[in-house]
């Protein structure tokens, strides 16, 4: 049994542990920093600042291998490893997040498999960053973007997945968790069917990294892309994992510096993956730091430790939720089904109000459409916004508390104590 009442980690937090005013419940849009990763970054100019790659003196040797290991220890992370279990460091590219990892995959892949008639599959579910990508390379070919519904509940079922992934279909790209409901989708099963099929199959894993342990062999995924502010560490660090054939067919999508091979006056020949990928300079303190954060994440606290300190805090917000018969939970009944979100209105009441009369008292969550629009349209939703409290494995009951006690007063404002 998971006691919510203690916080073991709250004083790991710099921010958390000087700002007792606060109760952060917007880990789903980003999380925390521990004190680790901000010396990471620190550490970074201060021990080895320089261009990784660039250079053949010390500082950027340093740099250069730095980089190398936290390649290593993403491939480990997510079980993206030989038979032989050896990592394959080379197949992760780093991008600034999510959004354009997947951009990357719709840009790049896309074209080389995606042609008039052909159909892209996705979940009404995802996050624009999974979904506007996809609208454009369909209309780029002449295909069609079709969608798995979920049931009331936000499960997608096998009736679903079975109707909508067929001979047409080359492309199937899925968030693992939703950002809105929480559900975890079916991901292994739309792979096997998409695999039958002969499609490709990307995985949009920002909101399921943070929380649980991923695995790209055992998902089925061709190609996944994650975030690594959402997980701890620094802003504007994406990561996208393919599988090594698919990244060195693809052409790639931005140019310039350390992407070479060769260049002459009329033509230029690509370095290989990773670095065909990554042109420029990269956020290499930034990168750095990912790689404590996750340090930090898998060995420090742990996902077994992670996911039973969420479910028992989600459990308790939703079990005072139930108190309050004014708030309509979207998603799932049971809290189990919740992986660190529980998106909801106060009912009559915008969103931005709830929002804003909340932060009088501290209390932080988002409102809006989450980046969802098509969802909410699709369950209904009024004036296609909600709340949503997200939560992590640092929040303590106290937290919880002070957002029930903020939604009360919210009703208060608007219908007075009676």
């Amino acid at each position: 049994m998971v006691d919510i009442e203690k916080n073991p980690y709250k004083a790991d937090f710099p921010l958390l542990a000087s700002r007792p005013d606060i109760a952060f419940l917007d880990s789903a849009a980003t999380a925390q920093r521990p004190a680790c990763v901000l010396d990471a970054e620190r550490d970074f100019y201060t021990k080895m600042n320089a261009n990784p790659l660039r250079g053949l003196y010390s500082l950027s040797v340093a740099a250069t291998s730095e980089i190398g290991a936290v390649r290593e220890q993403i491939a480990r992370l997510i079980g993206a490893v030989d038979d032989a279990g050896k990592p394959l460091a080379d197949d992760i590219v780093f991008t600034r997040n999510t959004s354009e990892s997947l951009n990357l995959v719709a840009k790049s892949f896309a074209p080389t498999v995606l042609h008039a008639g052909d159909e892209v599959v996705i979940t009404v579910m995802e996050h624009h960053s999974n979904l506007i990508p996809w609208q454009q390379a369909c209309r780029a070919a002449g295909a069609k973007l079709a969608y798995l519904y979920p049931d009331e509940q936000g499960f997608i079922s096998d009736e679903e997945i079975a109707a909508k992934i067929g001979p047409s279909t080359r492309i199937v790209a899925v968030g693992e968790v939703s950002n809105v409901m929480g559900v975890r989708n079916p991901v292994e099963k739309i792979a096997e069917a998409a695999h039958a099929n002969g499609a490709y199959v990307v995985v949009d894993a920002a909101q399921s990294v943070p929380h649980m342990a991923v695995d790209v062999r055992a998902l089925g995924a061709d190609f996944l892309a994650f975030s690594g502010h959402k997980a701890l560490g620094p802003l504007g660090i994406g990561v996208l994992w393919g599988r090594h054939e698919l990244l060195a067919g693809m052409p790639p999508m931005l140019t310039g510096g350390e992407m070479i091979n060769s260049v002459s006056e009329q033509d230029a020949t690509w370095a290989p993956v990773p670095e065909k990928f990554e042109a420029g300079t990269q956020d290499a303190a930034g990168i750095y730091a990912t790689g404590a954060a996750l340090t930090y994440l898998t060995q420090t606290v742990g996902y077994d430790d992670v996911a039973a300190r969420e479910a028992a805090l989600v459990s308790y917000l939703m079990g005072q939720m139930a108190e309050l018969d004014y708030i309509d939970v979207i998603g799932p009944a049971e809290a189990s089904a919740h992986h660190g979100v529980v998106s909801f209105n106060v009912r009559g009441i915008h969103p931005h109000d709830v929002a804003s009369i909340l932060d009088m008292s501290g209390v932080c969550i988002r409102a809006g459409h989450h980046c969802a629009q098509p969802l909410l349209t699709w369950l209904s939703v009024e004036n296609l916004a909600c709340c949503r409290a997200s939560v992590a494995f640092y929040n303590d009951k106290s937290d919880i508390d002070r957002l029930i006690d903020g939604l009360a007063q919210v009703w208060q404002v608007f219908h007075g104590r009676d």
